[in-house]
């Protein structure tokens, strides 16, 4: 038999549900060993379908399929990830509008100026971690100021990775403590948690994770090599003599911050920001855009410059919405896989797996961190990771006297901030696309965000500020896969 059944439904069996994840595990590390990193953006979307037909070969073989379920889990699955696709096109025309109207420019002269090259990571985590508190959207933060940071670190001669790497620790560090964050408040509210209770409990993990990221960054700067003064004189030059540097430009973040401080909707401020940003480009930066027909393309295909430096060419193309069609393939794909794999039954299959022999505290938070992490690769979306997870392990948590606040700090642990490491989950994909840097290249530059889930289990081994269970209740049956 291929099917084993819970309650009036047939699962397929363990063995089953974790071929088509066998197999994307497989071939993902395939791709970038023959191909390299980059080929995960064109190939990627592929071995997605590829995994999700091989789902639904095996569940019609071991008739598991139904209808109902593949539509509960496409509407699960596209209800979380589709809206993030007009936010994918917005993001592509503030990297745009931003760079040719000299918003980015003027960020970083003015960087070089200020920031020092030994302090320059630790600074760029720190300042994008405190931006994130206040705006609560680590998409916003690297989609803006990330940007700025990755112009001023390559013309210090930092790597990208190492760049990349401060900017995302910074801003999902922010993300997941601020009270405007919509993953908090989900994780919250998944584990029935009042969310400022959620966020207190969150520090006893989160600042030894972020002070030991700090440290690291600092330590970087203050022993690696960094470019001379005199290159960096000369990058800022060539930058002076292409665009139009002036404080007022600096008009555009500085509203644009404003907006996100008032609340406004995610997707209104990106498209304010990319207005004001193009409306920037004709007022500053004339002699770039010649006219609207012209201004037409250059929003739609991106925009380049011949600088005569061939790093500042780098740094200063952009792709436009062109640039972004690979990552919303890539995006719609993930959630074609996750909906077909919460369709079939296999993701409740390998969920009801992780907690039938669960007995301890740590084994009990590990397991947590490990679904978490499984679900950012599954569903490809950290929302429905959250909700998921959640709903697999409430009743875990009471049966064994353990808090709900512990269920909460352990699914932010695992699921908000990894989430980014995942080179085919949504943020994963839209962070390598957003800063120019692949997610396997930054992968080990984020340390923050790898050290949340270690720390949350290392935390709970410890048992600091975990009060120890009022009894120990036997194991019941375990619960049918959700």
């Amino acid at each position: 038999m291929n099917a084993i059944s819970f309650g009036t439904r047939n699962y397929p069996r363990l063995g089953v549900s974790l071929t088509p994840l066998i197999i994307l595990i497989v071939l993902l590390p395939g791709v970038i060993i023959a191909r390299g990193a980059e080929a995960v953006a064109g190939i990627g979307p592929w071995i997605l379908l590829l995994c999700s037909a091989i789902s639904l070969a095996l569940a019609l073989a071991g008739r598991t399929l139904t209808r109902r379920g593949l539509v509960t889990g496409f509407r699960r699955s596209a209800g979380q990830i589709l809206p993030a696709v007009p936010i994918l096109i917005c993001i592509a025309l503030v990297a745009t509008t931003w760079m040719t109207s000299g918003v980015v420019p003027s960020l970083i002269c003015y960087g070089l100026d200020i920031i020092s090259p030994r302090l320059f990571l630790m600074l760029a985590c720190a300042v994008s971690a405190a931006i994130s508190v206040l705006t609560g959207s680590s998409w916003t933060t690297i989609a803006t100021i990330g940007v700025a940071f990755m112009g001023i670190g390559q013309v210090l001669g930092y790597s990208d990775g190492w760049i990349a790497g401060a900017v995302i620790s910074g801003a999902y560090f922010g993300d997941k403590i601020s009270p405007l964050s919509d993953t908090t408040v989900v994780a919250s509210s998944a584990a029935g948690v009042d969310l400022f209770r959620h966020i207190r409990y969150l520090m006893v993990t989160t600042i030894p994770s972020i002070a030991i990221a700090l440290a690291v960054y600092l330590c970087v700067g203050m022993f690696g090599d960094v470019t001379s003064a005199t290159h960096t004189v000369e990058m800022e030059a060539v930058l002076r003599n292409n665009f139009n540097i002036t404080p007022l430009v600096l008009i555009v973040p500085v509203a644009t911050i404003a907006l996100i401080l008032l609340r406004v909707p995610t997707l209104k401020v990106l498209l304010l920001a990319a207005l004001m940003g193009a409306v920037a480009t004709f007022i500053f930066q004339g002699q770039l855009i010649a006219d609207a027909a012209s201004s037409a393309l250059w929003l739609w295909r991106g925009f380049s410059l011949s600088t005569g430096n061939a790093s500042l060419d780098s740094l200063v193309a952009t792709g436009g919405v062109t640039g972004m069609a690979s990552t919303i393939f890539l995006v719609l794909c993930a959630m074609t896989f996750g909906a077909v794999m919460i369709g079939t039954g296999m993701l409740g299959r390998i969920t009801q797996a992780f907690t039938t022999s669960l007995r301890k505290r740590t084994s009990i938070v590990g397991a947590t961190v490990g679904s978490g992490l499984a679900m950012n690769c599954l569903t490809a979306d950290q929302y429905l990771s959250l909700i998921i997870t959640g709903n697999m392990y409430r009743a875990l948590y009471r049966r064994f006297g353990l808090e709900a606040r512990l269920l909460s700090r352990s699914m932010e642990d695992a699921v908000s901030v990894t989430s980014v490491l995942i080179p085919w989950n949504s943020c994963g994909v839209t962070q390598s696309t957003v800063l120019g840097v692949s997610t396997l290249i930054y992968f080990p530059y984020c340390i923050f965000n790898i050290l949340s889930p270690l720390m949350s289990v290392l935390i709970a081994w410890v048992g600091y500020k975990i009060p120890a269970p009022a009894a120990s209740l036997a194991a019941s049956t375990p619960a049918s896969p959700s």
